[in-house]
């Protein structure tokens, strides 16, 4: 008990708070498959005029499994992932092509039989949300932005931003590592770092929860990394809660070299492990968000007041 209290006072949300008060509460559901369906999100941040990554190829049937195979034969790197996927699982990424094989992160080369067999494991349903069938497509394969590469490795960083009520309350960047097999997960090896919402610079690490400062490949400090066009990524994170329809919604955002913030996905249950990251606690950002909600209140009113309670909290 001398333990929940203490989470409490430096007001951490649980993960049964989470899902009681602000998912059960603030996420309809049936509005949960325009983030559980990642095909279906990005149509509606098309509709929104929000920037994705482009699709390259979708496999809904074990019959397209072919022709998406076919269609990736013109890409020299691509991104084949499950529509319903969850963690990072089933994500497979190829960095380039040693003639007609395929090269994936780590240097392994696969043929077209292996493309499609994981096409396949896909459709079947391996790695989706309740095993049910799923839909297998390819996207263009983002570039590191070069004010990140020096602390990424084998892989793209994203920046995680929670969103409630149409106002940002927490965001933090997770960056690739060899552990992480260059995938942008926590619970895979991959390098959590909190950001303050005002300046866009990284304000702690986590790597397997305990602070770091330095990237465990590069050596390289994260702390106090700037995130290029944080405030664009900022943005177009709200845009896309919005645009979902759901209330509590963690927006995962991918600052491509050439084309700035893309929405990479959306997630109606975003973990808790920001908190770590922050060294901060999601609560009373949460119940200042609340406090200060209003229905008609302008995008730029929103991202503001978002900044303010970050700034209050720290």
């Amino acid at each position: 008990m001398r333990i929940v209290r203490a989470l409490r006072r430096a007001g951490i949300l649980g993960i049964n708070e989470r899902n009681h008060t602000y998912m059960l509460r603030w996420n309809r559901r049936e509005r949960y498959p325009n983030v559980d369906d990642k095909l279906r999100t990005k149509q509606i941040c098309a509709r929104a005029g929000i920037p994705t990554a482009g699709v390259l190829g979708v496999a809904r049937v074990h019959a397209e499994i072919r022709e998406l195979v076919d269609a990736l034969d013109a890409h020299a790197s691509f991104v084949l992932k499950p529509a319903h996927g969850a963690m990072g699982n089933g994500i497979l990424v190829v960095h380039g092509r040693d003639g007609p094989r395929f090269v994936r992160s780590g240097g392994t080369a696969l043929d077209r039989e292996a493309i499609a067999y994981h096409a396949a494991s896909i459709v079947s349903g391996l790695f989706a949300l309740g095993g049910q069938p799923d839909a297998a497509f390819a996207e263009e394969r983002l570039e590191v932005h070069p004010e990140l590469s020096q602390i990424a490795t084998e892989g793209v960083p994203d920046v995680r931003i929670v969103v409630f009520r149409g106002i940002p309350v927490m965001a933090m960047t997770r960056l690739p590592t060899r552990r992480a097999r260059g995938r942008a997960n926590l619970h895979q090896g991959a390098v959590g770092a909190g950001i303050d919402l005002e300046t866009g610079r990284t304000l702690h690490a986590v790597l397997a929860g305990r602070p770091v400062r330095l990237h465990p490949d590069t050596q390289e400090d994260v702390v106090g990394r700037r995130i290029p066009d944080f405030d664009v990524a900022l943005e177009i994170a709200v845009r896309a809660a919005d645009a979902t329809g759901l209330g509590y919604v963690g927006a995962d955002v991918v600052v491509d070299a050439s084309r700035g913030p893309l929405i990479l996905e959306l997630n109606a249950r975003p973990g808790l492990a920001i908190q770590v990251a922050n060294r901060a606690g999601l609560l009373p950002r949460l119940e200042a968000a609340q406090a200060h909600w209003a229905p008609d209140a302008p995008l730029q009113t929103r991202l503001a007041r978002g900044r303010a309670i970050a700034r209050s909290a720290a």
